[in-house]
């Protein structure tokens, strides 16, 4: 019998044995690639709709795959800038599992449009809606300001939404950089990537070129820093693989193209984002990445701001128990004990009066 004294044991031995870490690395990948599967709604007629608009629809098309949960309030996963949603929510795929099935949406690495994406998000909504099924969307980073943008342009009007999570929200430009001549607390990594991107002419190749290379070793160098002083499983190292695949395999386009979504996105907190039930988790270093002018930090930092905002929302911090691990940016992978009590206490308590009302 397999008991937990000896699953540490066990992991311990493959630690420290490279040949059996590698095999065990490559079973954890090829089960998730086996649970995991592309997806396409029956009917897509926001898509269809798009198709004269874009001369190259192929080069935007998002990926989208389904894993199959159990109970009727399915999850649609939207990931920041990296890694894919289907890598961002590694160790919260078995939290959402228990109650619906997982719907992931991967950016295009070639190419991106916020339009072809909201009309994909909004057909993938009305087929779930159809099934009488209203979806709990789950977004990240930058994925957090593709939602917004979705909500407050109206592009759900219509459809049924159960609830929305948002893990450290960046909704504009701005909670990345700095207005010019504020240089209080220095110059950040990815900050300065950005600027240096913003500023790239699309005409000029080489050059826009040399700035998305050096954003891919900053995420790569963020990722590695996460990763620093842990001991990690056969699923982190499969999950890293996967990652550093994106980033080497997105090309310059796709990724400018996402930065300059992020740049349209607007900046005001005027107005209500979400009137459903909502989630917000900042992490408790959110500071160390969003910069210190950040517009949505300090919205959702304002009680009187974030109740308008998001009216049935709850705003928590992430906090790790652990000295000296505090939680970053977004660090779903590697401080998922933190995040997780956070998201199952909401998900149970949103999904509880539909239980008693199928039981009852």
């Amino acid at each position: 019998m397999i008991t937990n004294a000896v699953i540490p044991l066990a992991r311990r031995a493959m630690s420290t044995h490279p040949a059996l870490m590698g095999m065990a690395t490559a079973t954890s990948g090829f089960i998730r690639q086996m649970s995991i599967k592309t997806f396409s709604p029956r009917l897509r007629r926001r898509e269809l709709a798009l198709r004269n608009e874009l001369p190259s629809i192929h080069t935007v098309r998002n990926h989208l795959f389904k894993e199959k949960g159990q109970g009727e309030v399915p999850t649609i996963v939207i990931g920041g800038f990296v890694p894919d949603a289907t890598e961002a929510v590694e160790f919260q795929r078995e939290i959402f599992r228990r109650h619906g099935s997982v719907y992931y949406i991967n950016f295009s690495r070639s190419g991106f449009s916020a339009p072809f994406f909201f009309a994909q998000l909004a057909d993938l909504i009305e087929e779930l809606n159809r099934k009488g099924q209203k979806p709990i969307i789950f977004s990240v980073s930058f994925g957090c300001s593709l939602v917004s943008r979705f909500f407050r342009d109206g592009h759900d009007t219509g459809l049924s939404i159960r609830g929305t999570v948002l893990t450290s929200p960046v909704l504009c430009i701005e909670d990345l950089v700095r207005p010019e001549g504020e240089r209080r607390g220095g110059v950040r990594m990815l900050e300065s990537n950005l600027k240096r991107i913003l500023r790239a002419e699309t005409t000029k190749g080489d050059e826009l070129n040399r700035q998305i290379e050096r954003a891919r070793r900053c995420f790569q160098a963020l990722f590695e820093a996460g990763a620093e002083n842990r001991v990690l499983s056969n699923r982190h190292l499969s999950i890293r693989k996967r990652i550093m695949g994106v980033l080497e395999s997105t090309s310059c386009l796709g990724g400018y193209e996402r930065v300059m979504a992020l740049r349209d996105a607007p900046t005001t907190t005027d107005g209500t984002v979400f009137g459903g039930p909502a989630l917000v988790l900042l992490a408790e270093k959110e500071d160390e990445l969003l910069v210190n002018t950040s517009p949505t930090l300090a919205a959702l930092r304002d009680s009187e701001i974030r109740a308008r905002l998001f009216p049935r929302g709850k705003v928590r911090t992430v906090m790790s128990p652990a000295s000296g691990d505090a939680v970053a940016h977004a660090s779903l992978i590697f401080h998922q004990h933190c995040y997780n009590p956070l998201i199952e206490a909401w998900y149970d308590r949103l999904t509880t009066p539909l239980r008693l009302a199928v039981v009852s």
